[in-house]
């Protein structure tokens, strides 16, 4: 079951924030309803490509890591994941995604200074004015380093 960065945010959508246990359980449930195995490699390996591309971001809150949309994604409901929530019982949780984004900026600043390729410089770039409109941070100094 190929599932596409925008619908592992969408998964995480539904829910608001996840593990990433469950998130994992709930592509299990969907690959199951599809008829299919769920292949566990595969699936963090999708999620792991999805946190690399800023379509999940981690947040650790009351010390457990949590999986958020991330700024890069348009999250998009995979099929049959509306029966998600009457499926798995995940607690209601909040995360602040103005001190995330702040977060994401000083990433986006270690990046900046440690890229040398034309390429990447450009996609961090595009993650800058992504990670602005999806928090309330200026992120004009990852610009003036990738300059």
């Amino acid at each position: 079951m190929a599932t596409s960065h925008d619908e592992l945010a969408g998964v995480v959508d539904l829910f608001g924030a996840l593990t990433p246990g469950e998130l994992r359980e709930a592509l299990s449930e969907l690959a199951f309803k599809a008829g299919r195995e769920a292949n566990e490699e595969a699936i963090s390996g999708r999620i792991a490509a999805a946190t690399e591309a800023y379509a999940l971001v981690e947040s650790e809150e009351g010390g457990e890591t949590l999986l958020v949309p991330g700024p890069t994604a348009f999250p998009e409901l995979p099929p049959d994941a509306t029966d998600l929530p009457h499926i798995m019982s995940v607690p209601e949780r909040s995360v602040d995604r103005d001190a995330l984004g702040e977060r994401l900026i000083e990433e986006l600043l270690a990046a900046a200074e440690a890229s040398d390729e034309d390429a990447e410089r450009a996609e961090l770039r595009e993650v800058s004015y992504d990670v602005e409109a999806w928090a309330a941070v200026d992120a004009s100094e990852v610009r003036s380093r990738l300059d």
